[in-house]
This record gives structure tokens, sequence and C-alpha cells, in this order.
């Protein structure tokens, strides 16, 4: 339970009691709790670091938690007894970012109404992001401060932000207020900008008299609205394309069976996203940004190809056969971020430098860990023929050699260890004698 107060200044401030443990369950299941948590894996330089906060966050460890603006505090426990005040500082946004966050929310009416349902839009946060006003944390922006006298990250301050990405998952205003505004403030802003005329911008903090029904009386009054239909149910199997060469001569520099692949394809496509819309289209979240042309002609590679069609998309790509087979693996396993650690390489250096080497250091015991040749983001095992590409977000790519080339073998996962393994090759069952 969560109330509101204001802290010794007068500015809002929010006090949640003590989560309970968090045994067998994760702590982010929304796409803004684990943005949460990829701040804190790529601000921290000690994996280890991040691992005991996750252990003392797991067992209940964190005590209350007080969320003002730009600063989140709680005191959190060692398993021995020892107490130390953990804090999290968070830049607040300037008054000219949050009036055009404001703006922003209510130009469409699907942010304003999503909002005031306690949910988060991504749109919303994107076409903020655009506008140069970052709500989620950028990198080095999860400032630590703990008086167990660490310098960086340490186990007490990642069990603190462990506890907010479960805190965000249930209330995602409590971001908005370590940005600046308490979530009466900021609605109350809404209200103002929606409601005003055009020619008659509402000042932020002013009060003001709502107007129209009483909620109580609209709810009573309910039955006199006829019930909206139910929202129609998803085909079970999208629609096939029509024949584009029965009874007709072709158009000329247009070839019916790559039409029709690309129909298919399309109504796949449209399928898929009306499941999503729906609520029932699989996991994870949708892919909003448009795809570059490299990347959707892999995608459309992906899947019972004509030849005809696959030899244009191959050719059309620049990978020839062969190279497209391998972009369509690698887009299997992760879609645009796989394909851009396939086809890309670039400079580790400084801070990531720091967090890799400190991952790779702490995913092995002393002794244990493999022999690695480094390029840029590239770590090589030569006489294993393996490696591990380090992606941008921080996640290690397995791939292993075959046929003379890299290819991508794996998920990637966050422990280097566990992606190595699964660029390693699957053991050979030995044969039986007199087989």
């Amino acid at each position: 339970m969560s109330r509101y107060e204001h802290g010794p200044e007068g500015g809002p401030e929010r006090t949640f009691a003590a989560l309970p443990p968090a045994r067998g369950r994760g702590f982010a299941w929304t796409w803004w709790g684990r943005a949460w948590l990829a701040a804190l894996e790529d601000a921290a330089l000690e994996a280890t670091a991040v691992k005991a906060g996750r252990r003392l966050a797991r067992a209940g460890e964190v005590g209350a938690l007080t969320v003002r603006p730009g600063r989140v505090t709680a005191v959190v426990r060692e398993p021995k007894g020892t107490a130390h005040r953990a804090d999290v500082l968070l830049p607040e946004l300037s008054e000219q970012e949050w009036d055009r966050f404001v703006g922003l929310a209510v130009e469409q009416a699907g942010h304003l109404a999503a909002l005031l349902d306690g949910d988060l839009p991504s749109h919303l946060i994107e076409d903020a992001a655009i506008r140069g006003i970052e709500l989620l944390p950028g990198l080095g922006e999860l400032e630590p401060e703990c008086d167990c006298g660490a310098w960086d990250h340490c186990g007490h301050t990642a069990a603190l932000c462990h506890q907010v990405a479960r805190l965000l998952d249930e209330d995602p205003f409590v971001l908005l207020l370590m940005r600046g505004r308490g979530e009466s403030t900021f609605l109350r802003e809404l209200h103002q900008r929606s409601t005003a005329p055009p020619d008659e911008p509402a000042a932020p903090g002013e009060p003001y008299e709502a107007e129209g029904v009483d909620a109580a009386e609209a709810w009573a009054a309910a039955d006199i609205v006829p019930a909206l239909p139910a929202l129609p149910a998803v085909p079970e199997a999208p629609g096939g394309p029509p024949s584009y060469d029965a009874g007709t001569a072709p158009t000329p520099a247009v070839d019916p069976v790559a039409l029709r692949y690309l129909a298919g394809r399309t109504a796949r496509e449209v399928h898929r996203l009306l499941g999503q819309a729906l609520g029932n289209g699989g996991p994870g979240e949708p892919d909003h940004r448009a795809p570059t042309a490299a990347e959707d002609v892999v995608r459309l590679a992906d899947g019972a190809v004509p030849d005809a069609v696959a030899e244009r998309l191959a050719e059309g790509s620049g990978r020839g056969r062969e190279g497209l087979a391998t972009a369509v693996r690698a887009w299997r396993l992760g879609g645009p971020a796989a394909l851009a650690v396939l086809d890309g390489e670039w400079p580790v250096q400084g801070a990531a430098l720091a967090r890799a080497r400190a991952a790779l250091d702490a995913a092995w015991e002393t002794g244990e860990r493999p022999s690695f040749r480094r390029e840029g983001n590239l770590w090589t095992v030569p006489d294993e023929g393996v490696q591990l590409r380090l992606g941008p977000d921080g996640r290690w790519w397995p791939f292993r050699t075959e046929g003379g080339h890299w290819v991508p073998a794996g998920a990637p996962d966050r422990n280097p260890a566990t992606a190595l393994a699964a660029a390693r090759p699957a053991p050979q069952a030995p044969v039986p004698r007199g087989a």
C-alpha cells in the first residue's frame, strides 16, 4: 500500500511498504519495468553487484521505499543483519520538457485514455524520445548513493533498483514521480490541457473546476446506454491471396508468382498484428519501428519461398543464397537485433568494455574461463571454433563456424557462460559396438 505525503520542502513524496520476497518469479513483466532493469545493468560496472542485489531483493531484504522527484530511497539489510541506506538518483525533467510531454500526451485520445487507465503507452514514450524528452533512464542516469561507501552500484543499490522495477510493473506513475511530477499534478495538467480551448492554454499548476456529470451518476445510469458489441475473434488463419495469372495476360514487369507470395506474406503479417491488438498475439512486445529495406528482405525470405522469389531476394539483398540463409537463421533467433549483430562489428571501449570484462570474470570460476581473442565486440575461442558477440544492449550472442562461415547458434543471454554453452556443438552420443 502506498500513500501520498509531502517531503521536507513541500514536494510530492510517495512511500511504499516493503514488498514480500520474490522467490520463483521475475522482477519485471512490463516493458517499462524491463527497461528500468536494463538501465541498471548498463550502469553497473560490476555484474557481481547486480547479482548480489537480485539475491537481496528476491529474499525480501529491501525495506519500505520512499519515492520523490529525482530520488528513491530504502534501507537494505544484508543476510548477517547489517542495514544500509541506499539511494538511486534520476535527473528530473525541466518544466519545458514536462509542458511538451503533456502536450504530446493529449494529442492522441488513445494516449490520454491509456494514461488515465494507469498504462504507459510505448508509442507515447517513443514519440517523446524523438522530441528529446527521455522518461526512461538512459546510460549513466541511475546514479547510486549508499552508506556502505561503494562509489559505483553495489548490491544494496542494485537490490533497490530491482524492487523499483516491481513497483513500476504495478504503477508506471512512479516513474513520472521520479522524473518530477506527482500523479495528481500530472493528471490535473492533462485535464487542463485536454479541456482548454485552443486559444486559451491552461497554465500548469492552476486549480480547476471539473465540469460534466458526476461519475457515480453516470455509472448509475449506465443501463440506458446500449452495450457495445464484442470485438470480433481473430481468424484461425490468414486468408489466401487471389490468383494473379488466371485468364489474363501478365502485366509487363510484374511477376505473378512474386506478387502472390508478397500478398500471402502481407496477409500473415496482418493476421499477426490483429492477434496482438486483440490480446492473443503471442508473447513479446510488438515492434513498432518500421523495418529497413535490408531487414524486410530477410523477413520475406523466412518461409517456404518459391525458387524464383528466393533467387530474386538473394540477389536483391546482395547476400547470395547461402548468406541469405544465414541471415534468416539470425532473424528467427532475434529479429532486427540479431541481424544487426550478424552484419555489424563495432568497438567496445571505456565503461562498456569494463562491464563486458566484469561479466566475463563473473561468469566462470577462477581458472575455468576460456581463452578469448577479442576484436571489437567479437570474443573468439580460436581452438573451439566458437565466438561470442556483444550486442549494444549488453547481451551476448553465440556463434560457431559452419562451412568456414560464422553462423548464429542460439538466442542471446546476459550471462556469457550460458551463451558460450549454446555456441558449442552438442556432444555426440557414443555409437554402440556392433552398430
